[in-house]
């Protein structure tokens, strides 16, 4: 029961008393008459579904070493893990929320494996992020010394290795359980077994979590696009790519509780949006509001709706039942 207070209570802090919120209705009312609006409303809340189904497959993929789970429990366990991450820091509640719904494996063994999917979904996020930033400061910040010449070789040369030392370090996360062969002593044999579970996952089944996390945030990235020209905010495809790996990026690297990001997604968006229109000649102050709009639904569609979704399986969860 604390959990579901504590979601719709910072659902309704966040989302329903936020002047984003207010904003979004507003607009909402503005358009809703058309037919292309609508469609592409549904257009955005069918991406939804096909955002989580996607990691709904991953969670599923991955968990599988330890316990087989039907395809309906992954997906309420995957949005049961949105619903306790909704109140956490940096999202840290789904990986608790998603393992107690497993029937007879270890809990530990679940947070460990779901902590792989969680890295694969950031580690597309960084690498797209590290990408769209060699172009991003070249487009917009060309003028400053520190991106001209040698400096911006070296600093293009300094996200390679970056990017090439986390690919590494994912694609060889077995290393994790050698690791701990020197770190956790003979004292620590329980918590050391745990570990074990890292030396499950070949090079193959890490492409196949890399891939449906790339798709995932392909879904995500081309609904922000869509709520943006549904709002009326003329930015082309591959400037609105670029700019929402930044924004993803930004976010990925700022300590937030989940909840708390639709504001500062809402600010990091405008000042990127603004960006452009600023070089473009044109007046930012005249797309602010489609821009919060589209900000304010892109968190409703993909984490206020599964976090409500998810509360109604939180009874649900292993803690829950009775020995």
């Amino acid at each position: 029961m604390v959990i579901i207070v504590l979601t719709y209570v910072f659902i309704y802090k966040e989302a329903i008393q936020k002047d984003g919120f207010t904003g979004l209705i507003q607009v909402l009312m503005d358009r809703i008459h058309g037919y292309d609006f609508l469609l592409g409303l549904i257009l955005v809340f069918f991406l939804m579904f096909l955002n989580w189904f996607l990691e709904t497959i991953k969670w599923r993929f991955l968990i599988r070493k330890i316990e087989k789970v039907s395809l309906v429990r992954s997906f309420e366990a995957v949005l049961t893990g949105v619903s306790i991450s909704s109140f956490t820091p940096n999202r840290v509640g789904e990986f608790f929320g998603r393992v107690f719904i497993l029937k007879s494996s270890n809990p530990v063994e679940g947070i460990l494996i779901t902590v792989i999917g969680s890295m694969s979904q950031l580690l597309i996020t960084l690498l797209s992020g590290s990408v769209a930033l060699i172009i991003f400061v070249h487009q917009y910040f060309s003028d400053l010394i520190l991106f001209h010449g040698y400096l911006y070789y070296a600093f293009i040369a300094v996200i390679i290795v970056f990017d090439l030392i986390i690919l590494g370090l994912f694609f060889n996360v077995s290393f994790l359980s050698a690791i701990k062969e020197r770190i956790i002593r003979n004292g620590f044999q329980k918590i050391r077994s745990y570990f074990r579970v890292f030396d499950f996952y070949h090079y193959h089944d890490l492409i196949i979590v890399f891939c449906l996390s790339l798709f995932r945030y392909i879904v995500f990235s081309f609904q922000y696009f869509l709520l943006l020209r549904l709002f009326r905010v003329p930015v082309p495809l591959g400037e609105t790519l670029l700019l929402t790996s930044m924004i993803y990026f930004v976010m990925a690297i700022i300590p937030t509780i989940a909840l708390s990001e639709l504001g500062i997604r809402g600010s990091v968006a405008l000042y990127m949006f603004g960006l452009y229109f600023t070089l473009h000649g044109l007046s930012a102050m005249d797309f602010n509001q489609g821009i919060l709009a589209a900000s304010t639904l892109l968190w409703v569609v993909n984490l206020g709706i599964p976090a409500i979704l998810g509360s109604i399986f939180v009874f649900r969860l292993q803690f829950f039942r009775k020995p």
